[in-house]
């Protein structure tokens, strides 16, 4: 579906939240490119550009990629042709800084953010789907210990393998993660608040589809 109108879009929410599935529907619906972070970086770094080979050069240390190079990636790829009717941005900005940096980028093109989605989950919640997580050693096969578990405890449907959790899925791993999350975050929620775009949408205790319900109303109401 082509979006009717543009809407150009940042979706915040904390690991758990439900940001990559609420990301293709929104995508879907509206007709507009899915911006990831990772994606810009993959895609700048195969195509050879500028900001992509000096991307390349902190990713093949190892290290992270400073917001000077990360601003010029969002640069490159907000200025390609698919972007012209708006484009939905997942895991960027992630600070003040960038906040501010993606102001002034979309000022010089003439245009600026019209919405900003929060998915709110409670922490207890989100660590329970986090921390719930078992892949298999084997075939790779993933599980989850309330929503989707295996016939047997520790044991692949697939292939019979043993499943187990990957130690980012830890619970103090996850609890730390989130912190950092708020620590970086509730500074821009409020960024976002103060400009007048910032809609949130519940998501603790449902179903995608009725996440996406409130998602859509918030993106079909009036922007600024």
């Amino acid at each position: 579906m082509a979006a009717d109108r543009e809407r150009d879009v940042v979706l915040l929410g904390a690991p758990g939240a439900g940001k990559g599935t609420q990301a293709e529907r929104i995508a879907a619906r509206y007709g507009l490119p899915h911006v990831s972070t990772g994606d810009m970086l993959r895609a700048a770094v195969a195509k050879g550009t500028e900001m992509g080979l000096e991307a390349r050069r902190f990713m093949d240390a190892g290290e992270l990629v400073p917001d000077e190079v990360v601003i010029g990636v969002v640069r490159e790829r907000l200025a390609e042709g698919d972007t012209r009717e708006g484009f939905l941005l997942d895991g960027f900005p992630r600070t003040i800084e960038q906040a501010e940096r993606l102001d002034a980028l979309l000022a010089g093109a003439g245009r600026a953010l019209t919405h900003v989605i929060q998915l709110d989950v409670p922490e207890d919640e989100l660590v329970e789907r986090l921390a719930g997580r078992r892949l298999c050693r084997s075939c790779g096969k993933g599980y989850h210990i309330v929503f989707d578990p295996p016939r047997r405890d520790g044991v692949c449907d697939a292939c019979g393998g043993e499943l187990y959790q990957r130690a980012d899925d830890a619970e103090a791993t996850v609890r730390n993660r989130l912190a950092v999350y708020r620590a970086q975050t509730e500074p821009l929620v409020e960024h976002y608040r103060e400009q007048g775009i910032l809609r949130t949408a519940s998501g603790g205790g449902k179903m995608p589809d009725e996440v996406f319900e409130q998602v859509a109303r918030l993106l079909d109401a009036p922007a600024r």
